[in-house]
């Protein structure tokens, strides 16, 4: 709320020109610029984003997420020959090979539907899923993971306007990607290398991994007028034991605790007791944060720039405070700074 009124969604627009959204990657990941944005202050400044090391003080705590982007789209078609997209969202635990999708074709799809799709496979639609999605049982001859390796399309959002190409399999993944299940990039660890990673280390500054599987909340439109009717999809996470144990560390030091996006800033949170101590664990993370909520875990974050009117830019209004982000944004239009995915990135403490 602002006042008395509700915060709407059509607060967090913002006019964007479309050539500064970012349809390819730098050759170099960590050569994208990097705006710094202090929020005691308001200052804001530019370095290349190999710099951001310099920012960082000895004791600090940079927590990363090593999800792994699946090759989620694929295409196949019914047995009529009509065309049918298929976007892999969730895997169900313990129900073979099953999963939530997301359908594209000309007709409502229907239980019973079969989808014929590469390498003899065959796709059974069984009913309704969550939300827009679809429960869907696959029938791979072998593993399946292979085969999705071998025909499916990494997953590049809508407004990256061209087809995926052989270059994003690497580009479109951390290089610390480990685990998989995302269907969306951790886009603020596409910047990080491993000769940065070592500069962190030397510098005294504590690397640890948590995973959060990136789902369908971070790229389908908030279809909602008020901002508080919203409800975000569940992603699933785990916090290791190891870095728990790192997180209570960096407490005892005096460390800043920086989120290396806003998946790690969501499972952070989510997982947060109210004096802000995070246990390890697993769960479904379903935590919608916007103005006016009290972080409880997260002194600093790096982000990239986020899409009008999307939750991710509401979250980091909330951290940001909306007023002075918004300034960052619009200086960031002016300045000609690369937005979203394959974009430019934020460091905000």
């Amino acid at each position: 709320m602002t006042g008395s009124q509700p915060l709407l969604v059509a607060d967090f627009d913002y006019p964007l020109p479309p050539e500064l959204i970012a349809q390819e990657p730098l050759p170099d990941r960590a050569a994208t610029r990097l705006m710094t944005v202090e929020r005691a202050t308001g200052a804001r400044g530019e370095i290349p984003f190999r710099e951001i090391v310099e920012r960082f003080r000895p004791g600090d705590l940079l927590v990363i997420n090593d999800t792994r982007v699946i090759p989620a789209r694929l295409h196949g078609r019914k047995e009529s020959g009509g065309a049918v997209e298929v976007f892999l969202v969730r895997r169900l635990a313990a129900a073979g090979e099953v999963w939530h999708c997301l359908l594209r074709c000309s007709k409502r799809p229907r239980p019973g539907l079969l989808i014929r799709l590469a390498g003899e496979v065959t796709a059974e639609v069984l009913g309704p899923g969550e939300g827009e999605t679809w429960a869907v049982s696959f029938s791979p001859p072998a593993g399946f993971d292979e085969w999705l390796d071998r025909n499916g399309a990494m997953p590049l959002p809508p407004y990256i306007r061209r087809a995926p190409a052989v270059a994003d399999r690497a580009r479109y993944q951390t290089v610390f990607a480990r685990h998989r299940g995302a269907v969306a990039a951790p886009t603020a660890g596409l910047h990080v290398t491993p000769e940065l990673l070592a500069e962190l280390a030397q510098r005294g500054v504590v690397v640890a991994p948590l995973t959060l599987h990136v789902g369908l909340g971070t790229f389908l439109p908030v279809r909602v007028e008020e901002v508080a009717a919203h409800r975000m999809h569940r992603e699933r996470y785990l916090i290791p034991e190891t870095t728990a144990e790192a997180i209570r560390q960096c407490r005892v030091r005096g460390g800043r605790l920086v989120a290396l996006g806003t998946t790690v800033c969501r499972a952070l949170e989510y997982a947060a007791a109210a004096d802000g101590t995070i246990p390890a664990g697993e769960g479904d993370a379903d935590i919608f944060i916007y103005p006016g909520y009290r972080f409880k875990a997260v002194d600093a974050l790096i982000t990239n720039f986020h899409l009008p009117q999307s939750t991710l830019l509401m979250l980091v209004s909330a951290f940001a405070g909306k007023e002075l982000l918004f300034a960052a944004y619009a200086e960031a239009v002016a300045r000609r700074f690369r937005f979203f995915s394959y974009g430019d990135a934020m460091f905000i403490y």
